[in-house]
C-alpha cells in the first residue's frame, strides 16, 4: 500500500463516527454487538498435513480413542486434535465429530507421519494436545480493562508459530501492562507446556483467547471503539513519533509474512521499527516488547 494511500485510508477512519477515542465510553456503555464466535471451519479443506509446526518431544499429549474421547467429552482446555487420515473407525468419527462441535482445531496425518508425533507408539489413531491453561474470551478481555478502569489494551498475535517467539511475547506483554492476548486458532502456536516454560511465570496471569476469524474479531474491536495498529516494515509511521495512547489493539505478524493482507487492511494505522543496520527485520518477539513498552510508556506520561 502507498503511503498516501494509506494516509488517506487512516484520515478517514479518525473521521468515521463512533471512532474517536474520546468517545471510547460512551461507545462502551451503548455497545450491542459482542465479539462473535466465528463457525468452527473444522473441515478438511485448509487442514496442513505437515509437521514443521509440531514438537514431537512433548508431554502435554494424551494418546488413544478412549482417553482422547474423555478428555474431550470433559471439557478440559484443549489445543489441537490430530487424527489418522481417512479413518473409517466409529470412534474416531465419534471424536471428530465431538471435536468439531467444541471447535477443537483437527489436522489429518497419514499413519507414519502420525506414529513420529506419537510418544507411546499406541495412539490407536487419535492424539490430543492439551492447552497449559484453558483460554478466555475475547469479551473477557475487554472486561478486565474495563474492571481496571483502563482503557483496552490488547496484543493479537497473526501467525506466530513458533512456541518459544510465543512464550517471550508473553512474558513481554505481562510486564509492560497487556490485557490479554487473542490468537487465531489456525497458524498460530498454541498455549503448550514449552510456552509456559519460556513465559516464565507470565502465562499464569495472561488471559489468552482464540478465535477462528481473526478479521471479523478485528472488526468486532473495532466496533467496540478500540484502534487496531499493526506493526509493519513497511508502515508509514515510526512507532515512537506517533500517538499510541487511548484503547488499542497491538497487531504483530510473523517473521517471515508479517501482517496477512486482510489483516492488514483492518488496521487504523500500520507503524514501523526504524532500522539502521544491514539486517532488515527483528525477531517478533522483539518487535512486539520494543511497541508494547513504547505504549505503556506514553500512557504512564499521559496519566491514561
Amino acid at each position: 500500500m502507498r503511503k498516501n494511500e494509506y494516509r488517506q485510508k487512516k484520515a478517514s477512519a479518525k473521521k468515521s463516527p463512533g471512532r474517536s477515542r474520546d468517545d471510547y465510553k460512551s461507545n462502551k456503555a451503548n455497545k450491542s454487538e459482542r465479539i462473535s464466535r466465528s463457525n468452527s471451519g473444522s473441515n478438511r479443506k485448509g487442514v496442513k498435513n505437515e509437521l514443521s509446526d509440531i514438537n514431537v518431544d512433548r508431554e502435554d499429549r494424551i494418546e488413544g480413542r478412549n482417553s482422547v474421547f474423555e478428555a474431550i467429552r470433559s471439557g478440559h482446555p484443549l489445543n489441537k486434535l490430530f487424527v489418522l487420515k481417512d479413518s473409517d473407525d466409529n470412534m474416531i468419527l465419534r471424536i471428530i465429530a465431538m471435536a468439531r462441535e467444541k471447535e477443537i482445531p483437527i489436522q489429518y496425518f497419514e499413519r507414519a507421519k502420525l506414529d513420529l508425533i506419537s510418544q507411546t507408539r499406541n495412539h490407536q489413531g487419535v492424539i490430543l494436545e492439551v492447552a497449559a491453561k484453558e483460554y478466555v474470551e475475547v469479551e473477557d478481555i475487554i472486561q478486565i480493562a474495563e474492571e481496571k478502569g483502563e482503557q483496552p489494551f490488547i496484543l493479537v498475535l497473526d501467525g506466530i508459530t513458533d512456541t518459544n517467539n510465543l512464550g517471550s511475547i508473553i512474558r513481554s506483554a505481562e510486564c509492560a501492562g497487556v490485557h490479554g492476548i487473542i490468537l487465531p486458532k489456525r497458524r498460530s502456536a498454541s498455549l503448550n507446556a514449552t510456552v509456559a516454560k519460556v513465559a516464565a511465570g507470565a502465562l499464569e496471569y495472561m488471559p489468552v483467547a482464540r478465535v477462528t476469524n481473526l478479521v471479523q474479531c478485528l472488526r468486532s474491536l473495532k466496533n467496540q471503539g478500540i484502534w487496531i495498529i499493526g506493526a509493519d516494515m513497511d508502515g508509514p509511521d515510526d512507532y515512537y513519533k506517533t500517538d499510541l495512547t487511548g484503547p488499542s489493539a497491538l497487531v504483530i505478524g510473523s517473521e517471515g509474512e508479517g501482517l496477512s493482507r486482510l489483516v492488514k487492511e483492518e488496521c487504523d494505522l500500520l507503524v514501523n521499527i526504524p532500522m539502521k543496520g544491514k539486517i532488515s527485520s527483528l525477531n517478533a518477539g522483539v518487535a512486539a516488547a520494543l511497541i508494547m513498552f513504547e505504549i505503556l510508556q506514553q500512557r504512564e506520561n499521559k496519566n491514561i
